[in-house]
């Protein structure tokens, strides 16, 4: 169980910061609107933004804002779940994604005093060997296109119970001959009763937009606003958690292919139910003591953007397991979007200072 505590550090400072948070959520808000307005239109670039390098989060279905624990993972979406208890903490991950993609990164997270924390983190994305072809289709070699995020955090105890957070991405991509550059912003806040066990959470993800382009055309970030809640049983060792996201616009239709065999139009899926389900994630946390858990998840969104015919009951579905050892943590996570693919992660949690001593 995480408190956040008061304390006499840091007093001078104290409501500077919190006045700047409280600035901060103001801008958040607005941003949120603008997003909500810019994703009306269009598909989005960056997309990989989406793909979390936390395997507890992994497991809880892809998309988490509320898992409030003591290892640096869970803030890979929200960085309002950073906090001092972290302090020292280096993570090490790695994803091995659809077909011959390749993901990897590092974090690390440093206490400022007893209210705040700042964090660093680089991840890289490898999307495999591809060919190359001109204009006329002839193949003129082979190249390897990546996706490169440099992200910077910081954090600050509003009150004991109210924690706010922001992420700064500088993002670089090149595929071929062809490079662009983007800057994006996380911000979010969490409140945390560990009386209850009850967490809640709002995050604006990926609020920016491009500095360099590939070519004439812009490609348009996955800005997105997320709300999430997280709660605890007493006596059972057990964690309910509801995140919805894509919330920047309400339809979210997806087309029924039946068997694949079928030479009838596709079905377009369109309804109340369709689209309220493909906005929500449902995570279930078992964490019988503070050393071992397992995470399972269902993300409907998942399931149904495979084709029918691709797609297997598991689809949808993922499950993740951690250890905690004395100086070092471990997790893993597995998923199976489609038939043809299972996706594999882990994470490895130090701690520098436990190393040392």
């Amino acid at each position: 169980m995480i408190l956040r505590l008061s304390g006499r550090a840091g007093a001078f400072l104290r409501p500077l910061v919190a006045a700047t948070l409280r600035r901060a959520a103001v801008f958040a808000v607005m941003a949120m609107a603008v997003a909500a307005a810019v994703a009306q239109d269009g598909s989005t670039a960056y997309n990989y933004l989406n793909v979390t390098s936390s395997a507890r989060i992994y497991g809880l279905g892809g998309v988490n804002i509320t898992a409030v624990e003591d290892e640096l993972s869970v803030t890979d979406q929200n960085p309002a779940l950073m906090g001092p208890e972290m302090d020292n903490q280096v993570l090490f991950d790695y994803m091995r994604y659809v077909g011959e993609s390749n993901f990897a990164g590092v974090r690390y997270a440093r206490a400022i005093g007893e209210r705040g924390a700042w964090g660093i983190g680089l991840r890289y994305f490898g999307y495999g060997e591809m060919k190359a072809a001109d204009e006329t289709g002839v193949i003129t070699g082979t190249f390897s296109p990546k996706d490169i995020n440099f992200s910077g955090s910081f954090s600050y105890d509003i009150t004991d119970r109210i924690r706010g957070g922001v992420t700064l991405k500088f993002l670089y991509s090149a595929y071929e001959q062809y490079s662009a550059m983007a800057v994006a912003a996380d911000l979010g806040l969490n409140y945390y009763d560990p009386d209850h066990d009850f967490s809640a959470s709002i995050v604006g993800a990926n609020l920016g937009g491009q500095v360099k382009r590939f070519n004439d055309q812009n490609d348009k970030l996955p800005m997105d606003l997320r709300i999430g809640l997280a709660k605890g049983f007493t006596g059972i060792p057990l964690r309910i958690s509801i995140t919805a996201w894509n919330l920047t616009k309400w339809h979210l239709p997806y087309w029924e292919s039946g068997d694949g065999t079928s030479k009838e139009p596709f079905k377009k899926k369109d309804s109340f139910s369709s689209n309220l389900f493909r906005h929500l994630v449902f995570g279930l946390d078992f964490v019988p003591s503070d050393r071992f858990f397992v995470a399972l998840g269902y993300n409907y969104k998942t399931r149904t953007d495979m084709s029918t015919y691709k797609r297997s009951f598991l689809s949808g579905f993922s499950l993740g397991a951690g250890l905690n050892l004395r100086k070092v943590s471990l997790a893993v996570a597995l998923a199976q979007p489609h038939t043809g693919a299972t996706t594999f992660m882990f994470n490895l949690n130090l701690n520098l200072q436990d190393l040392l001593h």
